[in-house]
């Protein structure tokens, strides 16, 4: 006798899913940690960290440009002692997380770090970096086309995002030190040519700044390959969304292979996490988002051979305010219904040979190479920021489209089309539908920097800073003048 039936015994066996992220962190560390553990609790598998604007653009909560912005969109952390906070209770080492920070990811990486070496007292600092998993988004060139928290000129950035390549692969070996974002692009406007264009100019531009570095040689080229990961965005027009995703494993594998001589497929295999369209989610009729989340997720999870590594997907009320638990809850147990009930792991790609689909992906791979080649031969990736042509290309695009909205061309169910609703019981009392930041943040925050300060080793932190501003004058890797400076007290 067994304890299966015959469907059961010939059934294939599953991949492994994707890891699977709540993107969240609000008001401090303690209400963010809380909510990381319960969110772990529930089965999602990985973490996704959201900072706060004042940390990501090197700010601390003491500094009038903080002013009101402490905790609103992520949560602060200012210094080593909310970092231990954040993820207390968390081993770092049986983690996978993933910053969402840009212009001082090096510094908030390194804090991580020293918080993991601080978990785990007796072992080596180096094996404790061999262990640690995730992924910094780092993509600075972005920041300059939808977003604005950059904080240095682009090429400094680029020195910054190069050192951290640099230490991340001979240190930090599982880790991303970089996810180009080609999600901000969409929301800023990008079509798909574009999305995909841009996006492998900003890998082309990072990758040409670590080669020239020295910082790696030839033979370990491969593994800083290998390491690049990118954010991409997936739109509710799902079928374009995945021949999107194929288009991109092409022009990948073609780009690295011939452009840098990667010979190992595995370093060529495009490495990609999404977080779904939250920009076309709508206030108006807003239960219709979790049809338009599952859309999105399928785009990135139907094609084997194009499927996400990670994926986050917004809650159904993000256009309305800050999601609570349940909500976020409900965007999990989306990702976990395909995963563990569906039978879609089961089976290899479900497009391959498909003429519809590789029509559509050859067009976008003819599209995007036309257009990196048009913004190479204007010198690259951040000689385009500098002359504002991919800006004001996104500019167009994102135009063309909401004059589409406004006319009706392109419909948005419930906002110009099929306006006519009942009342949602989802949101019949908004104050309870949403989360408000803690507005008591900012002074927690400050209240926390004061204290950290009056407790720390002044003289450390000064000489650890003299040492870093010393360090950013000459070549020298600025990752571990930065570690030392986290291990004095230095604030953010």
């Amino acid at each position: 006798m067994t304890d299966t039936t015959p469907s059961e015994q010939s059934r294939p066996a599953k991949d492994r899913s994707w890891l699977m992220r709540t993107y969240a962190g609000h008001s401090t560390a303690e209400a963010s940690n809380e909510l990381y553990r319960t969110n772990l609790a529930k089965g999602q598998t990985g973490l996704s960290v959201a900072f706060d604007l004042p940390t990501q653009t090197g700010y601390d909560p003491d500094s009038v440009l903080a002013r009101g912005e402490v905790g609103k969109v992520g949560v602060p952390i200012m210094h080593m002692g909310e970092m231990r906070k954040l993820f207390d209770q968390i081993p770092l080492t049986e983690m996978n997380t993933s910053m969402t920070i840009n212009a001082t990811a090096m510094w908030l990486l390194a804090m991580y770090q020293v918080a993991a070496e601080e978990q785990n007292p007796g072992m080596d600092p180096a094996e404790v970096a061999a262990k640690l998993a995730g992924t910094t988004q780092n993509d600075i060139i972005k920041e300059y086309l939808s977003r604005g928290t950059y904080v240095f000129p682009p090429e400094h950035s680029l020195r910054l995002i190069s050192d951290m390549i640099a230490y991340t692969v001979h240190q930090i070996p599982k880790w991303n030190p970089i996810n180009i974002c080609s999600y901000h692009l969409q929301e800023a406007g990008a079509t798909p040519v574009q999305e995909i264009a841009y996006a492998m100019c900003t890998a082309i531009a990072v990758l040409d700044q670590v080669k020239a570095s020295g910082q790696v040689s030839e033979e370990d080229f491969g593994k800083v390959v290998g390491r690049i990961s990118f954010f991409v965005n997936a739109g509710v027009r799902f079928v374009e969304e995945m021949c999107k995703m194929r288009a991109f494993v092409e022009l990948w594998d073609e780009i690295t292979r011939e452009r840098y001589g990667v010979e190992d497929p595995k370093m060529r295999r495009f490495r990609y996490g999404v977080q779904v369209n939250s920009l076309g989610l709508t206030e108006a009729q807003p239960e219709n988002n979790v049809q338009r989340i599952v859309l999105e997720m399928l785009a990135v999870t139907l094609s084997k051979n194009a499927r996400a590594r990670a994926v986050q997907l917004p809650a159904w009320n993000e256009a309305l305010g800050l999601p609570r638990p349940w909500d976020q809850q409900w965007s999990l147990r989306l990702q976990q219904v395909l995963a563990y009930e569906s039978d879609l792991l089961e089976y290899g790609d479900l497009f391959d040979g498909s003429p519809v689909v590789e029509a559509k992906v050859a067009e976008l791979v003819a599209g995007a190479k036309e257009e990196i080649d048009r913004v190479q031969a204007m010198g690259g990736a951040i000689a385009a920021v500098d002359t504002g042509y991919m800006k004001s290309e996104l500019v167009s695009s994102h135009a063309r489209r909401r004059a589409a909205i406004e006319s009706g061309e392109e419909i948005i169910v419930g906002v110009n089309k099929f306006t006519t609703t009942e009342p949602s019981p989802l949101t019949a009392d908004l104050d309870a539908a949403i989360m408000v930041a803690d507005p008591r943040a900012e002074e927690a925050a400050k209240a926390s920097l004061e204290a950290w300060k009056a407790e720390r080793d002044e003289a450390a932190v000064s000489e650890a800073l003299a040492a870093l501003a010393a360090a950013a004058k000459t070549d020298a890797n600025l990752m571990s003048a930065t570690l030392e400076a986290a291990r004095a007290g230095a604030t953010t």
